[in-house]
């Protein structure tokens, strides 16, 4: 089902204000497997550049990777605020970074989950972060994939259970972490930072970007940006990087008030 988004784009235009959140990879970036070289798709970056620099649009970016590694793939000059982590690390336009620290029996469950990662010798497909340990398979055979993701939800899903840690799914990958690691919550507070009448979008991919879709629903615009539907809470889907390109840039001319166009979408309507 088509849905026209010009009403959307004709509020952000009028609006005193207006948010734009976006995950990162998968949405703004096609996965890899060379996780360092998950650059934006074509277009990408040149758009968001221009909405940062036009100062009318307050840009973030919602990730559950580190911010460091964030800033140097996207390489926007200045740089937007960064959630990384999931929400629980935050760096502001000005560089200055806040980290949520986990209390100490999240860092010694992570220490166990560690420590079984290292029995199982499954270490070299982790990637550790600042509060969690991530474990990728994309790339891998499926039937790969699925046989080590069998054997993770294994060995952490007891060490999760006991010790109130989350366990996070995503495309090509899990991850052990702080219960504080939930986009929504970073969402919900960036919210309430923004004055009456702002407008506000959030774009993401996979399954850790739901609950920030239910954060904003009935306060902005909740899009899904992949290339396949999937049952989603979001309420539009657009596939990238076309779809993604043209949202932006509609965007990018409602804020600097030159109109808009019948962009459409499909509405992301579940059966």
């Amino acid at each position: 089902m088509l849905l026209k988004l010009e009403p959307f784009f004709q509020l952000v235009a009028a609006a005193p204000a207006s948010l734009l959140m976006l995950d990162y990879d998968g949405t703004l970036a096609p996965f890899t497997t060379h996780r360092d070289r998950a650059f934006p798709h074509p277009g990408v970056r040149e758009v968001l550049q221009q909405v940062t620099l036009a100062s009318h649009t307050r840009v973030v970016i919602v990730s559950g990777r580190d911010v460091g590694a964030i800033s140097d793939l996207l390489n926007l000059n200045p740089s937007p605020e960064i959630w990384g982590l999931h929400g629980i690390q935050r760096r502001k336009p000005d560089g200055n970074t806040i980290l949520c620290t986990p209390p100490q029996p999240a860092f010694d469950a992570l220490a166990d989950a560690d420590r079984w990662l290292e029995y199982q010798q499954l270490r070299a497909a982790a990637e550790f972060k600042p509060g969690s340990i991530a474990v990728h398979w994309y790339g891998f055979h499926p039937r790969r994939a699925e046989e080590l993701r069998g054997r993770i939800l294994l060995g952490w899903r007891p060490i999760a259970e006991s010790s109130g840690l989350e366990l996070l799914e995503f495309d090509g990958g899990i991850e052990i972490c702080s219960p504080e690691a939930d986009k929504g919550k970073a969402v919900s507070f960036l919210l309430q930072e923004m004055p009456a009448g702002a407008a506000s979008a959030y774009l993401g991919d996979d399954s850790t970007d739901e609950c920030a879709f239910r954060a904003i629903e009935g306060h902005g615009l909740s899009v899904l940006v992949r290339p396949k539907w999937r049952r989603t809470a979001a309420q539009l889907w657009l596939r990238p990087p076309d779809e993604l390109l043209f949202f932006l840039t509609q965007w990018l001319q409602a804020t600097s008030k030159r109109g808009s166009s019948g962009l459409t979408a499909r509405a992301a309507v579940n059966p």
